[in-house]
């Protein structure tokens, strides 16, 4: 009987236990960046960031337990060329009028060795498709306020043709004006939530 009581209260105990959590960053957007590169007229690279987005970032040391979300405001898009960001921003290429916003929310994440591998839906003019990208995250610090933060970064490429923006122009020699592949580039610090 005392045994069975042990055993009882061993359980309780157990499930009385308070779960260790899964720590929370946001995305500090003055020291983050989301970025992108698309090829012109077969020559060069042409740059581009969206100065206004938000993320959440919720981590864990088993990955199984973390998950990535975020959002840009597409008319924030900046190439340093003004009408060229207005071309961007019209129903040839984001429309924004229409689709204010894309966003990416994470399915899956796997490490192998240092790196790990986030799987996702991304959501751009209205059409969402499966990505899958390289992550690296730095170690945790805390900063002079006693914030902890943590970077996360890493750079992938898509089709934009997949997301429904097909604009283009065909040159004399039969290239395009505009590349198919987009170079995504994101580098975001999250502040841990406390």
């Amino acid at each position: 009987m005392t045994m069975i009581k042990g055993l009882f209260l061993a359980a309780l105990v157990s499930v009385a236990a308070p779960v260790l959590a899964v720590d929370t960053y946001r995305v500090d957007q003055s020291h983050s960046s989301v970025q992108f590169s698309v090829r012109h007229m077969l020559l060069s690279n042409t740059r581009g960031t969206f100065g206004d987005f938000a993320g959440e970032i919720k981590w864990d040391a088993d990955p199984q337990n973390s998950s990535i979300s975020g959002t840009v405001k597409v008319a924030s898009i900046d190439t340093r060329d003004g009408k060229r960001d207005d071309h961007l921003r019209s129903a040839d290429f984001f429309d924004t009028t229409q689709f204010s916003e894309m966003s990416f929310k994470s399915k899956s994440i796997k490490k192998s060795k240092k790196i790990y591998t986030v799987t996702g839906d991304l959501t751009i003019k209205g059409v969402t498709r499966p990505v899958t990208f390289p992550l690296e995250v730095s170690n945790p610090i805390k900063d002079p306020w006693g914030n902890q933060r943590v970077n996360f970064s890493t750079q992938f490429k898509i089709n934009r043709q997949d997301f429904g923006i097909t604009w283009n122009k065909t040159m004399d020699n039969g290239g395009v004006v505009v590349g198919n592949d987009v170079n995504v580039e994101l580098d975001v610090e999250g502040v841990k939530v406390q």
